[in-house]
């Protein structure tokens, strides 16, 4: 197993098996098919809205200079939202992150159309309005971060459909259980049962078995989105039996509803909101480190996804042969610290979680422990499949609107981790504060321009040794997408 992981340690790029980005035709052309002989599910493109003409996907795919793609200037995004995009320095033949940004309408629909996992759009622009912004960090491919970014916004506005009734009256809770055609269930209490008395009362088993918890429409659409991401995942996997889509994505994705920022994220990459030059934290990193005890617990209960090839114990350095007998430092599953055990044979296998920081891999493969797609994945030159211990499920933050009167500096900053990597909250939050208080409030360009200041302080400069920084540190020579979203919503519109 050593040498095994030896080996894939040497040939990872970013935590994943290279074969996964060598599957594209060369320069900036539509994949023509997978290692499967498949066909792809959509051809590689760069996001709708920026409307690249042929050379300039081609030119979006020049490692050398790695030219910033925006927005054209008579290009209007929801919101007047800012765009920015870079390639990576050479890490894969092509941009692997994806971006949408949508705006959709959120009707009822009729009973024909309850049981469909897309619906049809008319585009006739009634209903409650939906904004959606989502960036797509993709890995070993662009397959999976491509059909996310056409599909995902489609599969959380149609689930918000099957809610739309209950939408359309937010001064009352939603009903605890639907009938068939999505109506109010009530069901009936056996006379003489007072569900008025109290719950607690042993006396009273009647009342209690009819106890109702109170679900806020809040929760409702959080749990919408979630089964929307889960959706999206399952048809990944499912569509992988027809057409060739490669690798996994993480998934941040930004819902505006009645008021309210829904903020999901399922990876790595991450969003901020800056207001008055405060920074809210709208999304948490998921990686093995802060995901440890979740894989860990995972492979205490399931040891068969391990494939006797690894321990879920973690352990602070590989451990020897000769130390056999002898305590080590330990953590696992139930533990926040550290503490010391016997090592025995058992413990000689490869940690399921293995480095630190940006370095940290599950199963020596991946450094990420959520997203989208990945249900091919395997640990190198073995039949051990990771996705199991990979959650599709988004942790997702709410912020409402009305809380605060938003000014035209206020914003929401969402990136991919290309961002994030060299560029902490605060140095984010600097420079887009600083840039926008230099610009005409009335400039319908500043939010992309904003986009574009803050991606080229993360890309840096070319010079002899790379990519640097002012401060000549490493700039980042992964992709970067970057959405600069202000919060004052249509009225930065007007």
């Amino acid at each position: 197993m050593i040498s095994k992981v030896k080996n894939a340690m040497s040939t990872l790029v970013g935590g994943m098996m290279p074969h996964g980005h060598h599957q594209h035709g060369s320069g900036g052309n539509a994949q023509n098919s997978g290692p499967d002989g498949l066909p792809p599910r959509f051809a590689y493109s760069r996001p709708e809205f920026l409307d690249l003409t042929p050379e300039l996907l081609q030119y979006s795919t020049e490692h050398a200079s790695r030219p910033v793609i925006t927005l054209k200037r008579d290009s209007r995004l929801p919101w007047r939202t800012g765009y920015a995009e870079v390639i990576n320095a050479g890490k894969s033949m092509l941009n692997e992150d994806q971006a949408s940004c949508e705006l959709l309408f959120v009707r009822k629909i009729s009973g024909k159309q309850r049981n469909s996992t897309l619906l049809d759009d008319n585009g006739d622009g009634t209903g409650i309005p939906l904004q959606f912004w989502g960036v797509f960090d993709g890995h070993a491919g662009s397959g999976a971060a491509i059909m996310a970014s056409k599909l995902l916004h489609r599969l959380v506005r149609d689930r918000l459909c099957d809610i739309a009734h209950l939408l359309e009256n937010p001064s009352t809770a939603p009903p605890i259980c639907l009938t068939k055609n999505g109506s109010p269930y009530q069901l009936e209490v056996k006379k003489g049962a007072s569900v008025e008395e109290d719950p607690d009362s042993p006396s009273d088993p009647t009342a209690r078995f009819h106890m109702e918890k109170v679900v806020s429409l809040e929760s409702l659409v959080i749990g919408t989105i979630e089964n929307a991401f889960k959706q999206m995942d399952d048809l990944i996997e499912k569509e992988k039996a027809s057409y060739s889509i490669s690798g996994g994505c993480c998934a941040l994705a930004a819902v505006h509803l009645m008021e309210k920022l829904y903020v999901a994220n399922a990876g790595d990459s991450r969003a901020i909101i800056i207001r008055n030059d405060e920074i809210i934290p709208m999304s948490n990193e998921f990686t093995p480190e802060t995901e440890r005890r979740r894989l860990q617990y995972l492979g205490f209960l399931r040891p068969e996804l391990l494939g006797n090839e690894f321990t879920h114990i973690e352990f602070p350095r590989r451990i020897q042969h000769k130390e056999l007998g002898k305590k080590m430092l330990f953590r696992n599953h139930t533990m926040a610290g550290w503490a010391y055990k016997t090592i025995v044979e058992e413990d000689l296998k490869f940690p399921l979680i293995y480095g630190e920081g940006k370095k940290a891999r599950v199963m020596a493969t991946i450094g990420v422990t959520r997203g989208l797609g990945d249900h091919d994945l395997k640990v190198y030159n073995s039949n051990i499949h990771i996705k199991p211990f990979l959650s599709c499920c988004p942790e997702v933050k709410v912020y409402n609107l009305t809380d605060y009167k938003h000014g035209p500096d206020d914003v929401m900053v969402m990136g991919t981790d290309g961002l994030w990597d060299v560029t902490t909250d605060r140095e984010v939050a600097d420079a887009v504060t600083g840039f926008l208080a230099g610009c005409e409030p009335n400039d319908p360009t500043r939010y992309t321009q904003a986009a574009q200041d803050l991606l080229m302080r993360s890309r840096g400069v070319l010079k002899e040794r790379g990519w640097r920084l002012p401060n000549d540190r490493l700039g980042s020579g992964d992709d970067i997408t970057v959405f600069v979203i202000p919060l004052a919503g249509p009225k930065a519109e007007t």
